[in-house]
């Protein structure tokens, strides 16, 4: 064979190889879906104080893991204890100064009836001096002198029927339905509440992470002094609209992690997100920005998904490891065995990279 038949075969052999390669790229994009564009997250929470004050004691260290409602550390709870021993205090004041209204109100109720009988009485006793005044019995004097009484008994009458509207005003309803008493008791449960705060607890369970706290350190409220990396775990996938055209929630997947090498965790495909940035419409007043380009195939839009592992993993991951994660959204065994061999051969290459 000469050497022009020999670079001959090999250029025949390349093709031959290219266009099974592609064939085989094309195949498996749409039945055995892979992307390297996946990692593990977990929902950070941002540890701050709800209350200012003065850091008495930390009782946690830096990358240890806490359980939910286990204590992180606790403000002097002084300044809270004197808050609510005051909204006690003020509590009670507020019982006594109604049990002061109260009597307030009774001795308004006695001067009204004083007043009432008062002007009873001398409207009756007007009227008979009326009569008598015009069969000039008695002077008119005597007559006038008891008008103004009459006159000036029913001011009073009106003048403690006032008073009683107003101290009923001040009082308002009887029983605990009172608003003194509701709003006093509302201040109560405010300052027990800020007392429960000076002590700040995992929301969740976690591990510490980045904590930068000292005894004696004065915390503002809603300044973080640490983050809570939480135990529950999300692994999201981006693909290839196409490939995911015949995926379906709870179809099997493999995931493969760049720290744990050699292993590999069967999945399920959980959910689908709604979208992806590109697709979120401002309403800015702008104008539309249609997207120029050359490119006569322009790049495929990725779609993200999200997997749960079926088997818990080895060893603890950071948020945001690595993964690569293949699907199987067909019941084929060729597909499915063309599938594994991907994953497999991936897991082992994460030794080398």
């Amino acid at each position: 064979m000469t050497p022009d038949q020999r670079f001959a075969r090999r250029v025949r052999a390349a093709i031959v190889l290219f266009v099974l390669l592609f064939a085989y790229f094309l195949a498996a994009d749409l039945w055995m879906p892979i992307t390297p564009q996946a990692q593990l997250t977990r929902p950070v929470l941002r540890v701050a104080p709800r209350v200012d004050g003065q850091v008495q004691h930390v009782a946690v260290r830096n990358n240890q893991h806490v359980a939910a409602g286990q204590l992180l550390f606790r403000l002097d709870p002084e300044p809270f204890r004197l808050a609510v021993r005051s909204a006690e205090l003020a509590l009670e004041q507020a019982g006594q100064d109604n049990r002061q209204l109260d009597a307030a109100l009774a001795a308004a109720r006695a001067e009204q009836a004083a007043a009432r009988a008062s002007a009873r009485e001398l409207r009756r006793e007007g009227a008979r001096l009326g009569k008598l005044v015009r069969s000039q019995h008695v002077s008119r004097q005597l007559f006038e002198q008891t008008e103004a009484k009459r006159q000036a008994a029913e001011a009073e009458l009106a003048a403690a029927g006032a008073r009683i509207a107003e101290l009923s005003a001040q009082r308002g309803t009887n029983g605990e339905d009172n608003l003194r008493l509701r709003q006093a008791r509302n201040d109560l449960a405010l300052a027990r509440l800020r007392l429960a705060y000076s002590e700040v607890r995992a929301e969740r369970a976690g591990t510490l992470s980045n904590l930068q706290l000292s005894v004696g350190a004065f915390l503002a409220a809603g300044s973080p002094v640490a983050a809570l990396v939480a135990d529950e775990a999300d692994i999201s996938a981006d693909f290839r609209e196409k490939a995911l055209h015949q995926v379906r929630p709870g179809d099997a997947a493999s995931v493969v992690f760049d720290a744990l090498p050699g292993d590999i965790f069967d999945a399920r495909v959980g959910t689908f997100d709604a979208g992806v940035k590109e697709g979120q419409l401002e309403a800015n007043g702008d104008l539309a920005a249609p997207v120029v380009s050359d490119r006569w195939v322009r790049d495929a839009q990725r779609q993200r998904l999200h997997v749960r592992l079926d088997e818990p993993l080895s060893r603890p991951l950071p948020s945001g490891a690595k993964a690569t994660v293949q699907l199987y959204p067909h019941d084929s065994p060729l597909a499915e065995f063309c599938g594994r061999l991907q994953i497999a051969l991936i897991s082992l290459l994460h030794y080398v990279y």
